[in-house]
């Protein structure tokens, strides 16, 4: 799947993986030595997530039912959890670095393509 920013007309990744079960959520990028630009994470629902076990900082984008960013969280460390975002309803994980390179921002819409 490919995940754009519709606000802006930029890629954000062309390998989103999608978790809409709960072990496919719990688990996410755990285990993964890295996550290589263009590929994504898309956990649906959700409204926190956790970086415990990773090996990595990652970009998160938390979205509502519209596909708006209703939070960010750059380069968010290993060992973290973020705290519940009430008007989400999925979250996309991205490789460090990629919301700010894209200039994503909050109230851009992302959308989702197979």
């Amino acid at each position: 799947m490919r995940a754009s920013n519709a606000s802006r007309g930029t890629v954000l990744a062309d390998r989103i993986r999608e978790a809409t079960d709960f072990f496919g959520r719990l688990v996410g990028l755990i285990g993964r030595g890295g996550i290589e630009p263009g590929d994504g994470l898309h956990l649906v629902p959700c409204r926190a997530i956790h970086t415990f076990f990773l090996r990595m900082p990652i970009d998160v984008a938390f979205l509502d039912e519209h596909g708006a960013v209703v939070k960010l969280f750059h380069a968010l460390p290993p060992w973290r959890a973020t705290s519940f975002q009430r008007n989400a309803s999925s979250a996309l994980e991205l490789p460090a670095g990629t919301l700010q390179g894209s200039g994503t921002e909050l109230g851009h819409r992302i959308t989702f393509t197979p």
